[in-house]
């Protein structure tokens, strides 16, 4: 055996050793909630496509005309000729439901995190982001070689310490958070931090992927509780209840160009296929003109959370928490034998005695079901 092999054993041996380790699963989706796995049909309370537009039919069409209208694929990266037609009318119609000037699309939410902060900070600027802040704007902090700090999850007076603390040291600085949290279904106090934000000549940058669609009508975390929070730097995604592919900013027309200029993910990335982007537009379409439709996966975790007697859920995710990750497995395995698909979150996705399950809802869940599977977590799980 090679070293190289030897240490991709060593390493998942010890991943194996502390029951950490991941396996890829073959899932046929069939209708967005039901999906085969390992030969068996499952009821899937674990997909990110809240508004099932994956499978809508106006949504699939749209994809099929993109196709036959501009190919396949877009054959190089933006800045070259992979710049087709409907990436204009993507990045528009994002702003105005943002209420922004301009928007950027990027290869995805990931490439579009670990892009924008190394174009707005360097190692002479501070970044004080959320502890709970998904993987991809940690990583896109610390390529920005930028000094960053963590705040305690959602704690404003602790950001407030940090900026206080150590922001004269710095010619710029950046606020990052999750709009709507992952893993937690928690929203960050957008109001305060932007308030704190401006207050400290700090620019505040909120992940948004959970929230688009889902909260605030729709137009996502930075609209909830039926008031607009100034957020200068809107990131999220295409790929969850736009149900495509994709990540976006929409931010300020100087700073979108500065996009185009600097975020290496955006100009070393091929851009995305035209049936892609056509699908997001269909989507947006659906979210705009179908308020009470996008409304659904709020209301069937709040179904759960009710039925659980767990806090009322602030969007479509919901996690039962269980602590050890034996334990929180052995749930999962419990779940699938009942006909449901739950995944099992683990370290270091989450942090050290905080596994759980996470439940997500969609708006095409039955209620009957979700009032079967509260009754199993509640009785089975939870006692």
């Amino acid at each position: 055996m090679n070293s190289l092999d030897q240490f991709a054993r060593d390493k998942l041996s010890a991943r194996e050793a502390d029951n950490l380790r991941r396996h890829v699963v073959e899932t046929a989706p069939l209708d967005g909630i039901s999906l085969v796995r390992n030969g068996r049909r499952l009821l899937a309370f674990c997909t990110n496509d809240y508004l099932n537009l994956s499978q809508h039919p106006a949504v699939k069409a749209a994809a099929a005309a993109a196709v036959h209208q501009y190919g396949a694929g877009a054959g190089a990266s933006r800045l070259i000729t992979g710049s087709h037609p409907l990436y204009a009318e993507l990045e528009r119609r994002l702003a105005r439901l943002k209420g922004t000037q301009a928007a950027c699309v990027f290869g995805s939410g990931y490439l579009a995190n670990t892009g924008i902060l190394p174009a707005l900070a360097d190692a002479e600027d501070l970044i004080v982001c959320d502890e709970l802040s998904h993987s991809c704007i940690r990583t896109g902090a610390s390529l920005s070689r930028a000094r960053v700090m963590l705040f305690r999850h959602n704690d404003v007076d602790h950001a407030a310490q940090l900026l206080a603390g150590n922001r004269a040291r710095h010619p710029r600085a950046i606020v990052a958070t999750e709009g709507v949290f992952s893993m937690d279904g928690d929203l960050a106090p957008l109001a305060e931090l932007s308030e704190l934000a401006q207050r400290h000549d700090a620019w505040l940058l909120t992940d948004d992927a959970h929230g688009i669609g889902v909260v605030g009508n729709g137009r996502g975390s930075a609209f909830a509780g039926n008031r607009a929070v100034d957020v200068p730097l809107q990131m999220g995604t295409l790929s969850k209840a736009i149900g495509g592919y994709g990540g976006y900013l929409c931010a300020s027309e100087p700073v979108i160009a500065l996009m185009h200029n600097r975020a290496r993910t955006f100009i070393y990335t091929t851009g995305l296929p035209p049936s892609v982007v056509a699908t997001a537009i269909a989507a947006l379409d659906i979210i705009e003109n179908e308020p009470d439709y996008a409304a659904l996966p709020l209301r069937k975790a709040r179904l759960f959370t009710r039925l659980t007697n767990l806090p009322d859920a602030e969007s479509a995710i919901v996690p039962v928490m269980i602590g050890d990750t034996d334990r929180t497995l052995a749930a999962s395995r419990l779940l699938e034998q009942e006909g449901f698909l739950v995944i099992a979150i683990r370290p270091p996705t989450v942090p050290a005695g905080t596994a759980r399950l996470r439940f997500t809802f969609s708006a095409a869940h039955a209620d009957a079901d979700i009032e079967r599977l509260a009754t199993i977590v509640r009785e089975r799980i939870m006692h």
